[in-house]
């Protein structure tokens, strides 16, 4: 396995688990950068900032210290210990993981690797000790795509990996580049305090998500006080003593204390040695793999970012068990991307799984869709969000097809709706199926209820 991301170690935990010998190589430390600077620290960043959050509107639930309604503006963090906090989080992650694979039978190295023929890795160089292997997996993720004319320096001008460097929160954070990432960061430093400036390209922030889930999140952003520049562009960024100038394509500058650039990210495929093989790639550089997760070379497969497939950590781990199912013969189903559950980290969050509803609305999908709104939720109503929705997707003959939640831990509340796509299950069946009351979870089943097929 090149690469200890969740599809180099989830491979080779089953890998192991079927009897191979198997060595993983990872360049960064076991975990890859979900772990180490990704999905953990960000997840953990976003926690502290819900929790910020809470904190700063507690007042209108009567919380009161020494018989005072708190001041919004007196809920802060402790940047120094928070990050101390994330850094800690995601070492020991990746120390858990590390110490599954050892007692597991996996060898674990460091070090950078490549393919330099035919059933040949050399790692960092080393051709005096290179390992032989009859099955490889090439898991090496994906790093953060830099503008040209916006390159980061890892003080002013971040990456999302970078950001962890911060000493100190911002005074003013432009967030380039409303996807997910920039969502997720913008909404959290948001609610730690910082002002924030988000550069959205489209004409909403989230612009791969359902509109109305966008929108919800987007208006929550600008009631916290976040600037969202819909229909703009950064054309550059650059550093000018403590500050930082960023250019939109319109002449029009913003000048705040740091960056972030949150505009994609490219496939880590350079160095690999794929040509020494004939892996083939992508025109974005990513590789190319079938739904078992084989390149196009026989005995290499291929899992996570690198191949373009979709950028989650489920869906890599997913890949990796997979291809080393299918390596080793055993039982083995396809990659299923229409059952795959996943969700958006901003506060509200946005969960999805299945057929969308823009895709029935726009006759693409035969079905219809209902949309419960959590206004009327009562456990909405006594935690003091009533932000939000959840949306069932069926087929004409009253299958749960897809769905979206936009609600405080849809991330969570998505799994219901993903049992039923992935079991086929009606939305009477949901509907009849009991959930506790007052729950989030029953504005699910209500919605199926408005679904009945008469």
């Amino acid at each position: 396995m090149i690469g200890g991301g969740p599809g180099g170690y989830e491979a080779a935990l089953v890998a192991a688990q079927q009897g191979a010998e198997v060595t993983l190589i990872e360049r960064d430390g076991v975990g890859g950068a979900a772990v180490l600077t990704d999905c953990v620290p960000s997840k953990t960043l976003v926690a502290t900032a819900r929790s910020a959050s809470l904190a700063a509107e507690s007042s209108a639930l009567g919380v009161r210290i020494d018989g005072k309604a708190i001041d919004p503006s007196h809920a802060g963090v402790d940047l120094t210990f928070v990050f101390d906090r994330i850094r800690g989080l995601a070492a020991a992650q990746s120390a858990d993981i590390a110490a599954r694979l050892v007692a597991d039978g996996v060898e674990v190295r460091a070090g950078n690797a490549r393919v330099v023929g035919p059933g040949i890795v050399e790692v960092d160089g080393d051709a005096t000790a290179p390992i032989a292997y009859d099955t490889l997996l090439l898991a090496t993720g994906a790093r953060p795509r830099e503008l040209p004319d916006a390159l980061p320096d890892g003080e002013r001008i971040l990456t999302w990996q970078q950001v962890w460097n911060l000493t100190e929160l911002p005074d003013h954070l432009v967030v380039i580049g409303s996807g997910v990432t920039g969502a997720e960061f913008a909404g959290a430093f948001t609610a730690l305090g910082v002002q924030v400036t988000l550069i959205s390209s489209r004409d909403r922030v989230l612009p791969t998500q359902d509109p109305d889930a966008a929108d919800v999140v987007e208006g929550v952003f600008t009631r916290r006080g976040m600037r969202v520049l819909d229909h703009a562009r950064a054309s550059s960024a650059r550093v000018e003593g403590d500050e930082v100038v960023v250019t939109l394509a319109d002449g029009n500058r913003i000048v705040a204390s740091h960056a972030l650039v949150a505009v994609g990210a490219l496939p880590n495929t350079e160095g690999l040695g794929l040509e020494s093989v004939g892996v083939r790639t992508t025109a974005s550089h990513a590789i190319e793999v079938d739904r078992v997760s084989r390149t196009s070379v026989m005995g290499i497969y291929a899992a996570g970012d690198v191949t373009g497939v979709n950028p989650l950590a489920s869906v890599a781990a997913m890949q990796g068990r997979i291809a080393m199912w299918h390596a080793f013969g055993d039982a083995v189903a396809p990659l299923d991307l229409s059952k795959v559950s996943q969700a958006v980290f901003t506060d509200p969050e946005i969960a999805s799984v299945g057929v969308m509803p823009s895709e029935v609305e726009s006759g693409a999908v035969a079905g219809r869709v209902y949309t419960q709104q959590l206004a009327s939720n009562a456990r909405a109503k006594m935690q003091g969000t009533d932000e939000g929705f959840i949306k069932l997707v069926v087929s004409p003959d009253g299958v749960v097809r897809g769905g979206v939640i936009v609600a405080h831990r849809a991330s969570d509340l998505i799994h219901a709706i993903s049992l039923a796509v992935s079991q086929h299950l009606t939305a009477d069946e949901v509907a009849a199926t009991f959930t506790v009351y007052p729950s989030m979870s029953g504005s699910i089943a209500e919605a199926a209820r408005r679904l009945h097929v008469v």
